[in-house]
């Protein structure tokens, strides 16, 4: 009787040979409410009201370090039985549930845990946490650093610096996110200095910082021995990848020239940051990633030119190589030209009838000896163990191609930026990319990009495009 009536109603379409939706139409209301959930607290963090130069006397010197058991990880063959699976789309082994696939890292059921589980994972991690705090401080001193004219006379408007805001906003997350996975040692904000004087040099000097930024991440992430925390890191990492294609958008570059993103090793991303920031608490936790000596790009190309490739010693100086507004004369500047192609006004997108940089472009390099203080209270030296260098190192998307230099002085050279491709049809010197000094052509991929770094003798950022 009971289940005749259930089907009387509504129910009774379930049984039919075919089935109809039935539309319901809902109204908005104020009569139901919810209980909030708890929301873990954000990391305590506060304005930094000092900025400029360390002046104080350097508190240690050097990296954290252990024993050393080798100058540089030995090259190995590649693991056997990664050539053993036929990959041709079938199933090989059992499924351990419904739908699953047999294989997989952390795939057993077993409870997450979101810590560190090794040196490299906390080393790693902190690494990304002070990253992390340095953006959250550049994208608030910009805003207090600069007017509402300045920011309007580089064609940004209250909207843009809204955006700006709530980018400030995201990193207060990462840093929370980051704090938590670490611990009670976690850094903390420090103090920091810019090279930048005006706002298109601090847009250009922020779309530098977050390719760094990101890019430092893709190189460890899978790598660490905390999938957990790889997780969550890699959510993080892909909203700081949404940023720095805005700071493109905003100095009015192309927003995305390539068809794969850099990946770079720890030392190198710590080598870019370190010299940034001026101190830290005396406490503050130290890291073992090396410091490199700066390559500073004498013509390095200067995207608020109308022809930007055209340039001599235009940079804010330093190991971002921040493009200077100083010697632009008004009708050299692409923000005062309405032609297509040379004007560069914040904007979705713009194609430059000058490219930035060419294949065969000459490269004038100049780099600085090792022994340098640099990063918080100048508590880390600058260092290198590789010999004179022969080449330079362009590493840009899924590539590592090498250039002769040539004509070498003392601490000068030039080279040729290269003509290859990725693949067919994408160029692979493009965007903001690195540019590193070797004394060998290292054979290397982006997953182990490290075995260079003993060949390393500088870096810096070179702004292709």
């Amino acid at each position: 009787m009971t289940f005749s009536r259930v089907l009387t109603g509504g129910s009774l379409l379930a049984l039919a040979s075919r089935c109809f939706a039935v539309p319901v139409v809902s109204e908005a209301t104020t009569t139901f409410t919810s209980i909030p959930t708890a929301t873990p607290s954000q990391v305590p963090n506060t304005n930094v009201t000092s900025h400029g130069p360390y002046t104080g006397t350097p508190t240690t010197t050097g990296a954290l370090s252990t024993d050393v058991l080798a100058p540089s990880v030995a090259p190995l063959p590649a693991e056997e039985f990664k050539f053993e699976y036929p990959a041709d789309g079938k199933l090989h082994a059992p499924e351990p549930a419904p739908y699953t696939p047999a294989g997989g890292l952390g795939t057993n059921g077993t409870l997450p845990v979101y810590r560190p589980i090794s040196d490299f994972d906390y080393e790693s991690l902190a690494l990304a946490l002070y990253q992390e705090w340095i953006e959250l401080d550049l994208f608030h001193w910009g805003l207090a650093k600069f007017s509402v004219q300045d920011f309007e006379d580089a064609g940004l408007t209250a909207e843009d610096r809204s955006l700006l805001e709530f980018m400030a906003d995201q990193e207060v997350g990462h840093a929370t996110l980051l704090t938590n996975i670490l611990g009670a040692e976690a850094p903390v904000q420090c103090t920091y200095n810019y090279p930048v004087n005006t706002v298109r040099e601090y847009i250009d000097f922020c779309q530098k910082l977050t390719r760094f930024g990101e890019s430092g991440v893709y190189g460890f992430l899978n790598h660490l021995d905390s999938r957990e925390s790889a997780q969550l890191l890699l959510q993080s990492i892909s909203t700081e990848a949404r940023q720095q294609m805005i700071f493109r958008q905003f100095e009015g570059l192309f927003p995305m020239p390539v068809w794969f993103e850099i990946g770079i090793p720890q030392s190198w991303a710590w080598t870019l940051l370190a010299p940034y920031i001026s101190s830290c608490p005396a406490d503050q936790t130290r890291l073992i990633w090396q410091n490199m000596p700066s390559l500073n790009i004498l013509n390095q190309p200067n995207p608020a030119r109308i022809d930007g490739s055209d340039v001599w010693n235009e940079t804010t100086g330093g190991y971002t190589n921040t493009l200077s507004t100083e010697d632009i004369k008004p009708n050299e500047d692409c923000l005062n030209s309405n032609v297509t192609g040379e004007n560069c006004s914040p904007a979705i997108t713009h194609n430059r009838t000058n490219p930035l940089s060419y294949p065969g472009r000459q490269v004038f390099l100049s780099w600085d000896e090792p022994g340098q203080a640099v990063g918080p209270n100048n508590s880390y030296v600058s260092s290198t163990s590789a010999c004179a260098p022969l080449y330079a190192a362009w590493v840009s998307q899924l590539n590592v191609t090498y250039t002769p230099l040539q004509n070498i002085s003392g601490n000068t050279a030039f080279t040729i930026q290269p003509n290859m491709s990725t693949f067919q049809g994408d160029p692979a010197v493009n965007g903001t990319i690195f540019l590193a000094l070797t004394d060998m052509e290292v054979p290397v991929t982006p997953f182990n990009l490290t075995m260079i770094n003993p060949h390393v003798v500088a870096l810096g950022m070179y702004q292709a495009g």
